[in-house]
């Protein structure tokens, strides 16, 4: 039986809108499904019939599952979190079938009125998390092989992002080199972070070391030194984006509610992320490179720029001197505890601590430890915050999430600067059924007062140029926009 499928016989606002724009619209973050059939194939090329087998058994993230395998009474002695359920918009047929087939996206993204989406697969989403090593860089390999050979048709709008494992920064690179000197990717995937077991419990069963974990965020008390892996994205010119989950972390793990878990983890997971890189010093010795954080929206990031300036301002070397015990004047807070003190107090001054706490004797007056925090950032004065995370981080916020305002919100923002929001639909996911509307939800900013048409340019067309064309001005060579990157590379001098 043959069915006839009725397209659009008129543009969607959404075209309408960015034909009045005059500029590109660049979605930085739009998910795709994989056919697993297809998938499995590609598998089974890199690494074989049993891991195909044992991938079928428990797919990669399948331990979020867990719960629905669980009796309540296992839920609850577990503390397992709750995972989502029904996570496609499968009401429309036409927006089910958009996720898993290159043609139809790339005809689809025309009719939503985007000239360039970096695609997220699902699955490479989450091949970085696989606990075992040889599962995790066979699903890693055979989703980049996969990925390029399915998208490469569709180049000139669509460019999928390579998966990355970082257990260690030696298979990071290793794969990196193959995604991008072997199949010619250009975007990339990392995981925010890779929990790991706590040292003093790795000799408990495997039971107590899957719950007594700690996150390696890659950039501050990491387990292993990044640096190299940092180092080989600056030389093959690729910018690390991340989309990095916090589901199941303590605060959230509600054993039955799904949104409980679900509200802000993407903000949590990359702003721990975001933090270490920033007091990992890794912004500081590379300077040309620049991160991306999907899907947590940006409101966070604003809330983190202020927050690390107002930390410096209040908690640098030089003003944490005021809070030296070696400071006090102890004749002359005698004479007030004798002047003022009740009963309670008589006689017993000298058993009083250092700054008036229990722990003069851990923290002598000479040795304050190491004051400054901001050592590694290379940060002296407030302008190098600024520098160090305004120049490196950009934020992809959905077209609906109206709290991108806190970063474009310069009246309110130190030095009256924009936190780098840019447009990262989500599109593929429960939270957007139509993809064609993703452009008239981010001009309605404009018509709301949210975003001046300035801001608007930037939230869908500067800032994804500027990040993508930061290390390699070639990235939109040969697509849809490449005249616009050009003319954009030459308004700012590149």
């Amino acid at each position: 039986m043959t069915i006839a499928l009725e397209r659009p016989t008129k543009k969607s606002r959404s075209a309408q809108i960015r034909e009045q724009l005059g500029y590109p619209i660049i979605d930085t973050d739009v998910h795709t499904q994989e056919f697993e059939p297809a998938f499995l194939d590609y598998l089974e090329q890199v690494g074989g019939s049993q891991i195909v087998d044992k991938f079928k058994e428990q797919l990669p993230g399948a331990g979020r599952f867990r719960w629905f395998q669980q009796t309540p009474e296992e839920r609850y002695a577990y503390r397992t979190a709750r995972p989502p359920f029904w996570g496609r918009p499968t009401k429309d047929t036409l927006s089910l079938a958009t996720v898993s087939l290159p043609k139809l996206l790339h005809e689809r993204l025309q009719e939503a009125g985007t000239d360039f989406a970096i695609l997220y697969p699902n699955l490479a989403t989450l091949a970085p998390q696989i606990k075992n090593d040889e599962m995790r860089r066979a699903v890693c390999r055979a989703a980049n092989l996969y990925h390029a050979d399915i998208f490469r048709p569709y180049s000139d709008r669509l460019t999928p992002i390579a998966t990355i494992p970082l257990n260690t920064p030696e298979e990071g690179i290793e794969e990196l080199e193959y995604a991008v000197k072997v199949l010619g990717l250009k975007a990339i995937q990392i995981p925010g972070y890779v929990t790991r077991t706590i040292p003093a419990f790795e000799k408990y069963p495997e039971e107590v070391q899957r719950e007594a974990t700690w996150i390696d965020n890659f950039a501050l008390d990491s387990a292993y030194d990044y640096d190299p892996f940092w180092a080989k994205c600056v030389e093959l010119k690729v910018v690390p984006t991340t989309h990095a989950s916090g589901m199941g972390w303590t605060p959230r793990r509600s054993i039955s509610n799904y949104q409980y878990n679900h509200i802000g983890h993407f903000a949590s997971a990359a702003e721990a992320f975001c933090k270490a890189l920033f007091f990992g010093g890794v912004t500081y010795r590379f300077p040309t490179l620049k991160f991306a954080f999907l899907e947590g929206g940006s409101a966070w990031g604003a809330s983190l720029y202020t927050d690390l300036i107002w930390h410096w301002e209040t908690r640098n070397p030089e003003i944490l001197q005021n809070n030296h015990p070696g400071n006090i004047n102890r004749e002359e807070l005698r004479e007030l505890f004798a002047l003022y003190g009740g009963p309670e107090i008589k006689d017993r001054f000298e058993e009083l601590g250092s700054g008036l706490g229990f722990h003069g004797k851990y923290f002598a007056p000479e040795d304050p430890g190491d004051l400054n925090e901001f050592a590694a950032a290379g940060i002296t004065k407030a302008e190098d915050v600024r520098d160090r995370f305004l120049n490196h981080f950009y934020f992809g916020t959905e077209s609906d999430d109206i709290r991108v305002a806190y970063a474009y919100y310069q009246k309110a923002n130190p030095f009256g600067d924009r936190v780098k929001a840019f447009l990262g639909s989500d599109s593929g996911h429960w939270d957007v059924p139509d993809i064609t509307a993703v452009t008239s939800n981010a001009y309605s900013f404009v018509e709301r007062g949210i975003f001046s048409e300035d801001d608007l340019r930037h939230f869908l067309s500067t800032y994804p140029l500027e990040l993508y064309t930061s290390l390699n001005r070639d990235f939109f060579k040969g697509t849809a926009i490449e005249k616009d990157a050009e003319a954009y590379l030459a308004s700012v001098g590149r």
